[in-house]
């Protein structure tokens, strides 16, 4: 039976609410399939914004790969602000999609997204607004599968009781493989349950109704085990090891709203093993894979046509680490030189910043800022978390960019770090008062910036850091006034740097929800019973309304977040396979209390942190560093 749009119901409600133009669909390169003509239909949700979801690039890819299937409907669905979601209950308007405007309640499968846990209030309003049950346990077979993914889904025991199911790691086959799932469950008829239950049994679909947890008297998790013999003890992540074989997205969306990003992007690699012991993404997306510079410069030229954007990013954790990055820079640098495209590089380390890289990067188009993160304010706390990069790397490289012609250069760094001091916070002020006096020197001139960007540190699963007690919010708020204050002290250079921080507050609810269990759903709940919805923005965002819930649940939350787990307590990811060792990141949570750096294994011998036995390949060094090889080649 088709399904009809819900558009004449939200039309009407448009002129009333800001912003209505995120709502009304119809983007450049979106699509609307017919209805009938598929057999399985994903609703695809980015659980905030229209201007933060749509360029979210594991929508866009997901949306794209799933709508090429014969007989497979894909459209996206984003959070909508308040003053909406009042007006739908009023009129008795559901959550819709922004393709077809059809209702999230009949697709098949409702797909989250989720890149931070403070998302998961806006998955209860949204399955609220859609009229399907908040719990998985009261669904019925006419309610579409919750399915939530992306980094955040690496632990996602807190929704356990909101989500059907969840997918580690990347998407793109993983969403096919459940796809051809579906279609031959309906086609037989298969209940709800039985459906999860195919999903579930090959081991790359983790289902939290059929696990469940047994805890010690003093809290701690006893174990977590399946409730069925045929269902594995441990779900494994997806791994896309060909990234040339998806060169996704072929047809970017352009949005009619303005968005967080206005550029077409094009992941140049994925996976990191530079090994910093904070950065989950750069723990949970090894090994290393990357494109080829064919293949990159097919996407990039494939995406302008169909996008007209003016400028395209290159992304990755660390772009600038690309074995080949130097010739992909001149390559496209010498393509589109003499056109209005300009490129960048958004992350780039300092010990990987290459002058010569830079003026390619900017000789087509605009040179903006340099923006770099050295995360740690002292050399002795960059040891600690592994990010090996000197306080004179850093003075080098602004200097050479300041000599080159930059006049502005932003430095990202974290509070909260583990054996952190308020001596480590305070040489963030020094070297921002270096860097001035640098670029000063070497331009002869009073016109060179330094911004310094600093916010609390969250400890994250399946990182060595996943033991580590959580600075208190107290106490980073006042590191963060002690910096502030350094910064001021000295006249001749305040007014030279610019100072941004974020609280410790957010950090901690996020610290809450990143390391918590399934008891922690109950907090999630009420939270949003209380009227807690995007609380990634700071205008929404209410700590005591957190702090309010735990209390009432009967949740300390000090022994989620700034409590140090010892070595054999059973964490609630444990049996969620991201591909490392658990003994590996215990050895490295030694190493980092004892200071001690560790290379990139990409090109110096493995150190066995168990994640490319699992791919069903090997490291091997050659005279251009390492290559992923076949085992059968080795």
């Amino acid at each position: 039976m088709p399904v009809e749009s819900v558009f004449p119901l939200l039309e009407p409600l448009l002129p009333l609410i800001s912003k209505p133009i995120q709502y009304v669909g119809g983007e450049l390169n979106s699509q609307i399939k017919d209805w009938d003509d598929a057999e399985v239909r994903w609703a695809l949700m980015y659980p905030d914004a229209y201007e933060v979801g749509l360029p979210n690039q594991g929508v866009m890819i997901l949306y794209e790969v799933l709508n090429e299937q014969p007989g497979v409907l894909a459209e996206r669905t984003y959070s909508v602000w308040p003053d909406l979601a009042a007006l739908m209950r009023a009129n008795g308007v559901p959550a819709f999609t922004v393709d077809g405007h059809r209702p999230v309640k009949a697709f098949d499968v409702l797909g989250i997204s989720f890149s931070t846990e403070l998302g998961y209030t806006n998955m209860l309003e949204h399955l609220d607004l859609a009229g399907i049950p908040i719990h998985a346990r009261d669904r019925t077979d006419d309610h579409p599968l919750v399915i939530a993914g992306g980094h955040a889904a690496f632990n996602p025991e807190p929704i356990a009781d909101f989500i059907d199911a969840a997918v580690l790691g990347d998407g793109e086959q993983a969403v096919l493989e459940i796809t051809d799932v579906l279609k031959q469950a309906k086609y037989d008829g298969a209940s709800r349950e039985e459906t999860l239950h195919r999903l579930a049994s090959a081991g790359g679909v983790y289902v939290p109704a059929f696990y469940d947890v047994d805890y010690l008297p003093d809290g701690r998790i006893q174990r977590v085990a399946p409730n069925r013999s045929d269902i594995p003890f441990r779900v494994h992540k997806r791994t896309t090891m060909d990234l040339d074989a998806w060169p996704y997205p072929k047809q970017p969306l352009v949005p009619l709203a303005e968005t967080v990003h206005e550029r077409m992007s094009v992941e140049i690699f994925r996976g990191c093993t530079r090994g910093c012991r904070f950065c989950q993404a750069g723990m949970i997306t090894r090994p290393v894979r990357e494109r080829s510079i064919t293949g990159i410069g097919e996407m990039v030229e494939t995406g302008l046509k169909a996008s007209g954007y003016e400028e395209v990013g290159l992304l990755s954790l660390s772009s600038a680490d690309h074995s080949e990055i130097g010739d992909i820079a001149k390559g496209l640098a010498d393509r589109y030189e003499g056109t209005q495209t300009s490129l960048s590089l958004p992350s780039t380390r300092v010990d990987a910043f290459n002058i010569d890289l830079a003026q390619e990067l900017s000789r087509n188009g605009r040179r903006s800022g340099l923006t770099f993160a050295p995360e740690g304010g002292s050399e002795r706390l960059r040891k600690v978390i592994n990010k090996m990069v000197s306080k004179d790397d850093l003075v080098k490289t602004v200097t050479t960019a300041y000599g080159a012609g930059w006049r502005q250069v932003k430095l990202y760094f974290m509070c909260g770090l583990p054996t952190e001091t308020d001596e480590d916070v305070l040489e963030i002020a020094d070297m921002a008062r270096e860097v001035i006096r640098v670029g000063r020197q070497v331009t002869g001139t009073r016109d060179v910036r330094c911004t310094v960007s600093i916010g609390g540190f969250v400890p994250k699963p399946h990182t060595p850091f996943q033991w580590a007690s959580q600075l208190d919010a107290e106490t980073t708020d006042r590191r963060l006034k002690l910096l502030r204050d350094a910064i001021n002290a000295d006249k001749s250079t305040a007014k030279a740097i610019g100072y941004r921080y974020h609280d410790g507050k957010p950090g901690i609810v996020e610290g809450l929800l990143s390391r918590g269990d399934r008891r922690i759903g109950a907090v999630i709940e009420q939270v949003w019973r209380d009227g807690g919805i995007f609380d990634g923005w700071r205008e929404h965002f209410s700590y005591e309304r957190w702090m309010s819930a735990a209390s009432a649940i009967g949740i300390d939350v000090g022994w989620y977040t700034t409590r140090e787990r010892e070595e054999n307590e059973v964490l609630p990811w444990d049996h969620l396979d991201s591909g490392l060792d658990k003994e590996w990141l215990w050895a490295d949570w030694q190493e980092a209390l004892d200071e001690t750096e560790l290379d990139d294994c990409r090109w110096i011998p493995c150190f066995d942190c168990g994640v490319c036995p699992q791919m069903g390949t090997e490291i091997q060094i050659g005279p251009t560093g390492a290559k992923l090889l076949p085992l059968s080649v080795v």
